[in-house]
Order: C-alpha cells, then structure tokens, then sequence
C-alpha cells in the first residue's frame, strides 16, 4: 500500500490536512479520522480472511497463486508481449526438395522480419491505409 503514497511528500500531506480542517471544521474531524480508521481495519480483516479462506480451499497451490506475477497479464503489457515477442522460427519438417523449399521461404520470411525502429526519424505514413 505505501507504493500508492510514493509520490506523495510531507507538504502535500499537511495541505489536504489543511483542507480536510478546512471542510469538515474542528469538531467532526477527530469522528472522520476515526470512522475512516476503523473502515481501513474492516478491510483489512475482510482481506486477511479472504486470503485465509483461498489458502484452505487451494492448499498447496495457494504457494503457487502467491508467485503468481499479474502485472506480465496486463492487457497492455500482454498485447506488447505478443506483439513485440522474439517468435522462433518456424520449424518445417520434411525431406526432398519440397521440404528444402520451405525451409528456405520460412528463413526467408524470418530475414524480412522488421528489426527495430530509428526512433531519430519518424515513423513511415501509409495514405493509402488511411
């Protein structure tokens, strides 16, 4: 949770707690602090309880869940993975000169492939697949 309050400094901290006395005023401050306290501690329960319930229902594979990294599922992340990913080369099995054939057009296929773009110039326009 701290990662969320990175960027957050000192300064800001005491100007929206300015504002918060500002808004609320001094008397129902302390009950919103504490209101907003004791809702921080039921989700924290609900969480632990959840997380203590998935635990007993998947055993051993709840180690697994927790290894688990979601950011690579991301559906950016994922597209550009897709995307951008070293595919190997395709293999072709086959004997003769048919066999030969095709393995030279899937290498020559793999040797077309764009390698990266100059980012010092710009990117190509196509008008006519506007």
């Amino acid at each position: 949770m701290c990662a969320v309050f990175d960027s957050i400094g000192w300064g800001e901290i005491l100007v929206l707690g300015l504002a918060a006395l500002f808004i609320f005023g001094p008397e129902r401050l302390p009950t919103l602090a504490k209101d907003a306290a004791q809702g921080i501690k039921k989700v924290r329960e609900f969480v632990t309880g959840a997380r203590g319930q998935l635990q007993d229902s998947l055993g051993d594979d709840f180690e697994q869940l927790r290894d688990l990294d979601l950011r690579k599922y991301h559906p950016k992340t994922f597209i550009r993975d897709q995307l951008m990913g070293d595919d190997d080369p395709p293999v072709i099995r086959g004997t003769g000169p048919a066999g030969a054939t095709a393995a030279v057009a899937g290498a020559a296929a793999v040797a077309r492939r764009p390698g990266p773009r100059d980012r010092s110039r710009p990117a190509p326009y196509d008008t006519d697949a506007t």
